[in-house]
């Protein structure tokens, strides 16, 4: 049976995610710290790290928080319905980096675990989370390492864990009013349980490593790359895609203000600088419109690398 020891553990490892993020981010800057805001509220506590004018992360945020209650909030429950209203705890760490340099891409990243009637004799849990990626000037490479690294860990708990867990993220992170993908995708998956406690828990302290593992890769690939004014504006257009994403779509937002949440720790996603403009178009052959046209279109990464 799962009890209060077993959480404990997954809270334990959580925290330690939290800081090897951390420790990834700073191995890259030189004299620029994280900011670390430890708070508490109503519901519980929990502790905002924010690294800011970065040499090569113009902010990145990295959260973990505890929260509880006794009103589960609708947005937490997709498809879980009959579960609204009852006592509740969870508990996760979110990740948003924005780099300075555009062909670094944007990462984020969020695993999490809640428990309903945490202390009756039979709780119910789930986990959920995952990860995706945001370039801003597409490359093979980075695609099939990020989606390759996913696919490893899939491939340990069950022959179409991949697959469904891509077209998961495939389907979430798509804004319907732009008919847009936000990046190339990578994990989603929610209601977590069916595989038993301690497998669930360990898939998802392997995605965190996946993720961890394959970010940095990437930054370390790109990050001395020089880059134009012209492509930093482009870089603050397509910010505007994921301001658009995050207040209009994101579950965590939803779920983060509608149970009362910490405002501030709930919007360090937003990136420091983005622009809007009015029916801009990218030039057809320049890399920006490949971005669209090849890069923001769903598909099977994995299977380029067995295809070159």
């Amino acid at each position: 049976m799962v009890d209060s020891s077993d959480f404990a553990g997954v809270i334990s490892g959580l925290k330690s995610w939290q800081n090897s993020i951390c420790a990834g981010v700073s191995s890259y800057e030189d004299g620029v710290k994280f900011t670390v805001d430890k708070w508490h509220s109503k519901l519980g506590q929990g502790e905002s790290r924010v690294l800011e004018r970065g040499a090569i992360f113009e902010s990145a945020g990295v959260n973990f928080s505890h929260v509880s209650g006794n009103n589960l909030p609708a947005a937490a429950l997709p498809g879980r319905s009959e579960l609204a209203g009852k006592p509740y705890f969870a508990a996760g760490v979110s990740t948003v980096l924005h780099p300075r340099n555009p062909f670094i891409p944007t990462a984020h990243a969020n695993l999490r675990i809640f428990v309903v009637a945490p202390d009756s004799r039979r709780p119910i849990w789930w986990f959920g989370g995952g990860y995706d990626l945001t370039p801003y000037y597409g490359f093979i490479d980075d695609c099939v390492l990020w989606h390759k690294n996913a696919k490893l860990v899939c491939d340990r708990y069950g022959e179409h864990v991949y697959d469904d867990f891509k077209k998961n993220c495939d389907d979430y992170f798509y804004l319907k009013h732009r008919d847009e993908h936000r990046g190339i995708g990578g994990l989603f998956f929610d209601n977590l349980n069916t595989w038993g406690f301690d497998n669930c828990a360990d898939f998802v302290r392997e995605v965190a490593s996946s993720f961890t593992r394959s970010y940095f890769t990437i930054v370390s690939g790109r990050r001395k790359i020089p880059y134009s004014a012209a492509q930093r504006d482009f870089q603050a257009y397509r910010r505007g895609r994921y301001v658009e994403f995050n207040l209009l779509y994101d579950r965590g937002t939803k779920f983060g203000l509608d149970s009362g949440g910490r405002t501030e720790s709930i919007l360090m996603s937003l990136p420091p600088t983005v622009s809007w403009r009015y029916n801009w178009q990218a030039e057809v052959g320049t890399a920006e419109h490949e971005l669209y046209s090849r890069f923001l279109q769903p598909q099977d990464w994995v299977g380029l690398l067995a295809d070159a």
